[in-house]
């Protein structure tokens, strides 16, 4: 059997190309199963879960947590809002304190940056990566790819636009890794404020103009703003953000072809885009969090049986 070529998934940028193929192909086999009468398997019988968020989180905890429970884990769930860390406790107390009660595997979500790195060094535990700040966010990005494979064959020579707020967002560091590694083509497109310094060091392209963006691309991913990372404005208001970069039903069918479109959620409805965008046939939106289940489970299953080893 082959296996991943990491004890941890901290972010997409420690991958390889086979290991996406290979929790692709796992996540097929597992899609299946979450579609039978009957939706757990007994594979992880033996192995406990911790989800440590310490930032507010429901589809990805949830999505973490039905994953486990197919798979038969125990599971424990804690939130930092009613905990000791509170009270001052550190990280690597609070990972302690709960690795001791025999957790295998930890699934974390932090609002600093290589939070998740700090932890696979200090600790006996495998490590998976829920989003760390504004870093990374590797399963978003692997039920992103895998959504785009299933509509479209392949991410191969696909050309992939992601819109927004692109400083704040650990979903479009990972989702360009990714889709790179892949070889699809990929392009930025926002407010100017909204783009990091040297973004263009990783190889994709910046278009201001949404029109333009669109007309490129298969697969739009519409990200929503994150006004609770901004201490500042980054542009005038809501309104003329929408004018310049909110997808409308009108807009889409204006183009000279039907693209795909997608959001890792929450939606903020009338903003990135609209109502009829979201629950529109173009949007696969939904799609993203049956596969984010099936993905989950993947990296869940792959990750363990190397602990078993």
């Amino acid at each position: 059997m082959s296996e991943l070529s990491v004890n941890h998934l901290l972010g997409i940028k420690y991958l390889n190309k086979k290991d996406i193929q290979l929790i692709f192909e796992t996540a097929d086999h597992f899609k299946e199963v979450i579609n039978r009468p009957i939706k757990k398997v007994p594979s992880l019988r033996d192995i406990t879960i911790a989800n440590l968020f310490f930032e507010n989180s429901t589809r990805t905890k949830l999505s973490f947590e039905l994953a486990e429970k197919r798979l038969s884990a125990d599971v424990i769930n804690f939130s930092a809002s009613q905990s000791s860390v509170k009270k001052g406790e550190t990280l690597i107390d609070t990972v302690n304190n709960i690795l001791s009660m025999k957790v295998d595997m930890v699934v974390m979500r932090h609002p600093n940056p290589g939070s998740g790195i700090f932890l696979s060094k200090h600790v006996k535990a495998s490590i998976i990566n829920a989003g760390d700040g504004a870093h990374e966010h590797p399963t978003q990005a692997l039920l992103d790819s895998y959504s785009i494979r299933e509509k479209l064959g392949d991410v191969k020579g696909k050309n992939v636009v992601i819109v927004g707020d692109i400083l704040h967002s650990r979903v479009a560091l990972s989702n360009i890794f990714a889709l790179k590694l892949q070889g699809a083509n990929v392009k930025v497109c926002g407010p100017k404020t909204l783009m990091p310094k040297h973004i263009e060091k990783l190889g994709i392209k910046v278009e201001t103009n949404l029109r333009d963006a669109l007309n490129w691309c298969d697969v739009a991913n519409m990200l929503r703003v994150q006004n609770e990372r901004m201490e500042i404005s980054y542009f005038p208001s809501t309104r003329e953000y929408t004018q310049q970069f909110g997808v409308t039903k009108n807009l889409l069918d204006s183009l000279d072809k039907d693209i795909i479109i997608m959001h890792p959620g929450p939606i903020n409805r009338g903003v990135e885009i609209t109502s009829d965008v979201a629950d529109s046939d173009q949007a696969i939106i939904l799609d993203q969090v049956e596969n984010g289940v099936a993905i989950r489970m993947a990296v869940i299953y792959l990750l363990a049986s190397k602990i078993k080893q």
